[in-house]
């Protein structure tokens, strides 16, 4: 019979079963293929069974089995996923008529073919034999001096091969491994990448900040113990992309907004250590660009201010309000917080300033989408940093003559009258066209496509690092906000293109 014709119900767990036959060695704890039937209940087919197998006056139990080796195939039921003997079926399969095992496996010393042995030969073939082997062993011989010059001339024609090899073989992997090297040359793919202008400029910036990568804090889990050995442990946690690739990584999650599950297959690595990567650096470009101070001295502004300002020359910042929409919160409560009527959805708020020059001079954080600008001006504390000698340049929702000390441009309202007055219209036309470029500032920032999507919340513990280093990477990744402003003595953005 042949056993491996079938799929049998292989058998787990449990006491091993064993076959009542004599003679057969068939157990099911180094059998997962073969079945085992319990005897008949009839008495007649039982006696059948006993007188088939040879056993007399013997006790069957419910534990008594006989092995599906001893049947044909025709005594089994065909179309059913576990084996079932038909009704009335005999064992008659045994060793003592046509049941026979397989002839055993030769062990390898007798199927390896070995040479004829020579002194079993007679003289003369032993003889033969012996010629034929040392004509091809001549020991004394020494190579021409030829042959050995072309030798050499060959090794180092196949090393420069070999060499070649590798370079393709290394360009290869390059350009099939997804990361900065790869767009070297293509100043197209980095601005699309990383809103920086060329490859030279993100290096620029790459070699402000790799001194400090050493001492980064990578977040991660702690295994126990103490915090001293957690922070050592994550400080000197290795990982598989190089710092330059991580940042790489992270700006383009800020810049083209992929999925954290598509960044890990460009990348070959979890989603997971994607998510840790982001956080990782937007703590740490949070902590290392927030340490530069970007608020600028009243004679550093003036010395910068664009004629376009002569008529507000004491203005020190311009002032402006942006909204990110969120995901939906599920509770009814955040959601009146978040819910913003003038998005007429669910939004983040912060507030932006930018110096006359079009430099990103303050961020705030976000704030929930229900909050008034008025109530976001409070809770900044940009109040700490002016001055009376300073005025502001804010747009009409800003009411916050009581909050500050300085002066403020604000365009004119009609205070229920039917028309402005002609030095109000040409007033609030000369703001209108000033404060332009706070807006054309916040529209590069969310150039960032993380900003044009619908935020997760699942990132909302990291939104406000991420957002505060958007606004702080403009300083760097942009040109002047108004070309003719840098032509003119040198005045414009802190960064040039």
């Amino acid at each position: 019979m042949n056993v491996g014709a079938s799929v049998f119900q292989k058998r787990e767990g449990g006491a091993s079963e064993h076959c009542s036959v004599p003679l057969c060695s068939v157990s099911s704890r180094y059998n997962s293929v073969v079945s085992f039937h319990s005897f008949p209940e009839d008495e007649t087919l039982r006696k059948k069974w006993l007188v088939k197998i040879r056993r007399e006056n013997f006790a069957v139990t419910k534990h008594t089995k006989v092995c599906s080796t001893h049947f044909t195939e025709s005594d089994f039921v065909v179309g059913t996923s576990r084996r079932r003997l038909k009704k009335g079926s005999v064992p008659g399969v045994f060793e003592w008529n046509r049941h026979t095992q397989t002839n055993p496996r030769l062990s390898v010393w007798e199927r390896r073919e070995r040479p004829c042995n020579v002194s079993s030969l007679d003289d003369g073939s032993a003889a033969e034999l012996r010629d034929v082997s040392l004509q091809h062993h001549d020991y004394d011989a020494t190579p021409e001096p030829g042959a050995v010059d072309l030798l050499i001339m060959k090794n180092k024609e196949l090393e420069e091969q070999l060499q070649q090899l590798k370079a393709k073989l290394e360009d290869l992997s390059v350009k099939q491994r997804f990361g900065l090297q790869r767009f070297v040359g293509s100043d197209d793919d980095i601005r699309f990448y990383t809103r920086f202008a060329t490859y030279d400029h993100l290096m620029a910036f790459w070699s402000l900040i790799e001194p400090s990568t050493s001492k980064m804090l990578r977040v991660g889990q702690a295994s126990g113990g103490s915090h001293l050995s957690a922070l050592e442990e994550a400080l000197s946690r290795p990982t598989k992309l190089t710092p330059i690739d991580e940042l790489f990584l992270f700006l383009m999650y800020l810049s083209v907004g992929l999925k954290q599950r598509d960044l890990g297959h460009r990348f070959f690595i979890h989603r997971t250590t994607v998510s840790r990567i982001i956080i990782t650096w937007a703590n740490f470009l949070y902590t290392l660009l927030g340490s530069v101070c970007i608020w600028m001295p009243p004679e550093v502004i003036k010395a910068h201010l664009p004629k376009e300002f002569s008529r507000y020359p004491d203005t020190q910042v311009v002032i402006d309000c942006t909204e990110h929409r969120c995901q939906t919160p599920s509770s009814l409560l955040l959601q009146s917080e978040v819910f913003s009527t003038y998005k007429s959805h669910c939004t983040f708020k912060g507030m932006l300033g930018m110096a006359p020059h079009g430099a990103v001079t303050f961020v705030s954080a976000l704030y929930q989408g229900s909050i008034s600008d008025k109530e976001i001006f409070r809770q900044s504390g940009i109040t700490s940093l002016l001055t009376p000698d300073m005025a502001i340049m804010v747009d009409k929702g800003f009411l916050v003559d009581d909050l500050v000390p300085c002066k403020v441009h604000r365009p004119a309202f009609l205070h229920k009258r039917t028309q402005m007055l002609e030095d109000d219209v040409r007033e609030t036309q000369h703001i209108a066209r000033l404060r332009v470029h706070v807006e054309r500032m916040i529209r590069r920032i969310k150039e960032n496509k993380l900003f044009d999507t619908v935020i997760p919340l699942s990132i909302t513990g990291s939104i406000n690092q991420i957002f505060t280093v958007a606004c702080l990477l403009s300083n760097y990744q942009n040109g002047p906000l108004v070309k003719k402003w840098a032509s003119d003595g040198g005045k414009g953005c802190m960064s040039t293109e």
